[in-house]
């Protein structure tokens, strides 16, 4: 937002595999007269962008430089191999690295899992992209190991995928600039958080005129006046009993007892 009289705005950068449709929608619906504009950045892109100022805050993943930046974790997705339809290991229903030690496996140069050794045999070179490796996956070439999330994204007809125990995962966060935290950042937290509207957290509210905000601004609702209390309401409807026509019958209060 420029200038005192600038329309505000939200401008939300996220990195693909992540679908922030759900999110936006909400916005859209509560914030009808601020627009929100997407960006998709590959994930490499996303800090830079954050810190230049091109977007109010990102859904990136993790790690995040937490020195400049503040962030939320969302959630982590499931790691899974893709492959062939006809490969051998879409007879199980998940994957041990062990079972890829024949194959080659491809290491794009912008794969967002931290790995401390990639299981099965190296390609020659590395692709540029998961894009350009999901191209050699269905060329035969070898076998690609991804966030769930990517594997949806560059979906074939003629290619699969199965969990894969025992290897890195990827998480998705909601991330701003530190020093940079506008109305619009902290509305858009609400929303990734599940509050409601309503919720007191986050953005400070108006007071409520005429309502519980005046009882509590003028201190204590007043008393009910002495014999009109709730408890005095109360002790009368028991001694009115359940047919609320005074005392029960078996009431002998006030005769006087035959002698002997």
């Amino acid at each position: 937002m420029t200038g005192s009289d600038a329309t505000p705005s939200f401008r939300l950068a996220y990195v693909p595999g992540v679908m922030p449709d759900k999110w936006v929608r909400i916005w859209n619906e509560r914030h009808p007269g601020v627009p929100l504009t997407l960006t998709q950045v590959p994930a490499g892109a996303a800090a830079g962008r954050l810190l230049g100022g091109d977007s109010d805050a990102g859904l990136v993943r993790t790690p995040v430089d937490r020195s400049v930046f503040s962030a939320i974790p969302l959630y982590t997705e499931q790691t899974v191999v893709v492959v062939p339809k006809d490969h051998l290991v879409t007879a199980v229903d998940e994957v041990a690295p062990e079972d890829l030690a024949d194959d080659i496996v491809l290491h794009p140069l912008d794969d967002v899992l931290d790995w401390e050794s990639l299981p099965g045999r190296p390609a020659l070179e590395r692709p540029a992209t998961t894009a350009d490796a999901v191209e050699l996956v269905a060329a035969g070439i070898g076998v690609l190991v991804v966030p769930l999330s990517l594997a949806r994204l560059h979906h074939r007809k003629d290619l699969t995928h199965r969990p894969l125990k025992d290897a890195p995962e990827s998480s998705v966060a909601l991330a701003w600039p530190e020093d940079a935290k506008t109305d619009q950042v902290e509305d858009f937290i609400g929303i990734v958080r599940g509050r409601t509207v309503n919720s007191t957290r986050g953005r400070q509210q108006p007071p409520v005129r005429g309502g519980s905000a005046d009882a509590d601004r003028d201190g204590a609702r007043r008393k009910p006046a002495a014999g009109k209390s709730a408890a005095g309401k109360s002790a009368g409807a028991k001694r009115t009993g359940k047919s609320g026509r005074g005392a029960p019958k078996n009431d002998r209060r006030g005769k006087p007892r035959r002698r002997s």
